[in-house]
């Protein structure tokens, strides 16, 4: 005769985690990769290797066009002869040029508030309310502009690109320095107006001449676009990716994901929306039009080593407020990170 045994089931309460504080504790308590917080994840080092290739493949392709190789093209006004242009985007006077790139801080701004009082991960859309996150975004903004205003408008008198100028050898020099007029109009200018600003120079009719001139357009185009980029990007990725890839210094000399940072924020957990504001459309409009203004920048204007240093000066002033606050708890608490 056999026995029939009989399992016993033991239940094993498990602690409920509806607020997700549970799983996110477990999740953040992992060892991290030995990525270092002062380095940009996968996605965003492909995005900022964009940069360099557009201006590369410009370059490239203004070496390689026939009609740009066979156009007149003047280093000192750093145009082409309107009448032989090889293409309308090689002209100065062309729309896109003077009605975007030349007002183009307007555009960066118009989009980034946009972005930032119409998408819901910030704060109530089309509401005038200060959270934590709109106003770090806010000071974010505020160092990025003061950065374009010191380098294209005014340091304590020049701007960063002037005094670059000057300092490696340039000068203002009339156009006509054989004519009488042109010799007494030379004679009256003060010493501010012959030496230092490139707007003072060109209105007695003068031209840079001799120094280097980093590129205000591609420093403009990278700078701008790439704020709007890094603003985005963690407030639309719906999918566990650059807000948890990331990586922070923590006060406590520990590396972890940036993701820890969103349980401490007093705006709560941050939840990624699912509407696509007209914030997020007119950004992503803008940096799509930047990009291809700095192609075509890349293609007809400036030289190789005057469109590189207009990349570098831009990089750095986006690494320190893009991706330096994440091993500098300090700087992190004043300016914050997108996304969290």
């Amino acid at each position: 005769m056999t026995t029939r045994r009989h399992t016993t089931k033991v239940e094993i309460p498990i602690p409920s985690s509806a607020n997700g504080s549970a799983s996110a504790s477990n999740k953040l308590d992992l060892p991290p990769p030995n990525n270092s917080p002062f380095l940009p994840t996968v996605l965003e080092s492909i995005l900022i290797a964009i940069y360099p290739a557009t201006l590369l493949l410009g370059s490239i392709f203004s070496t390689l066009h026939p009609a740009t190789r066979n156009a007149t093209y003047n280093p000192t006004s750093q145009a082409y002869d309107p009448a032989d242009a090889p293409s309308y985007f090689a002209k100065k006077s062309n729309l896109f040029n003077v009605y975007f790139v030349k007002i183009g801080w307007v555009w960066i701004t118009l989009a980034f508030f946009l972005f930032v009082f119409t998408h819901s991960s910030l704060g109530p859309p089309l509401r005038p309310v200060l959270t934590k996150r709109r106003l770090q975004a806010v000071l974010r903004y505020a160092c990025i502009t003061a950065v374009w205003i010191a380098v294209t408008q005014w340091f304590f008198g020049p701007p960063i690109i002037d005094r670059g100028f000057r300092w490696t050898g340039g000068k203002c020099q009339l156009m006509y320095d054989d004519s009488f007029a042109a010799r007494a109009e030379k004679a009256d200018m003060s010493d501010a107006e012959k030496a230092f600003t490139h707007a003072a120079c060109k209105t007695i009719g003068g031209q840079w001449k001799g120094g280097h001139d980093i590129s205000g357009h591609v420093f403009l185009l990278i700078l701008g676009s790439a704020t709007l980029w890094l603003e985005l990007l963690p407030a639309m990725l719906k999918m566990e990716g650059l807000r948890e890839a990331r990586r922070i210094m923590t006060t406590d000399g520990l590396v972890r994901s940036a993701a820890i940072e969103t349980e401490d924020n007093p705006d709560g957990n941050m939840k990624v929306p699912e509407e696509t504001s007209i914030g997020v459309k007119m950004a992503l409009f803008v940096a799509g039009m930047s990009w291809w203004m700095l192609l075509m920048t890349a293609a007809y204007f400036h030289t190789w080593f005057e469109k590189f240093t207009g990349l570098l000066v831009a990089f750095c002033a986006v690494y320190t407020v893009y991706f330096l606050p994440r091993g500098v708890p300090a700087w992190r608490q004043v300016v914050g990170m997108p996304g969290v």
